[in-house]
């Protein structure tokens, strides 16, 4: 598995349990289960949620799957 597909993998596992639609950052962060410190781990990335979150833009939201997320975050990291 590349670490793009691991890490986006992980992002959708660390928010199985949110409530969607996520309107905004904060809910985000609070989806997840360590909130901001929530940790993503491939090979040498590490990635925290609250790391992720500064990719993201106001104009993203609402999210509304983890799939969704992660598809946003891994392709403005450039993973």
């Amino acid at each position: 598995m590349s670490v793009k597909d691991d890490i986006h993998s992980q992002i959708v596992a660390g928010l199985e349990n949110a409530a969607f639609p996520i309107k905004t950052p904060e809910e985000l962060l609070s989806a997840f289960p360590a909130g901001a410190d929530t940790t993503c781990r491939s090979g040498d990335v590490v990635v925290t949620a609250g790391e992720a979150g500064s990719l993201l833009r106001t104009s993203d939201f609402p999210f509304k799957s983890s799939k969704a997320v992660a598809d946003t975050i891994v392709d403005r990291a450039g993973l």
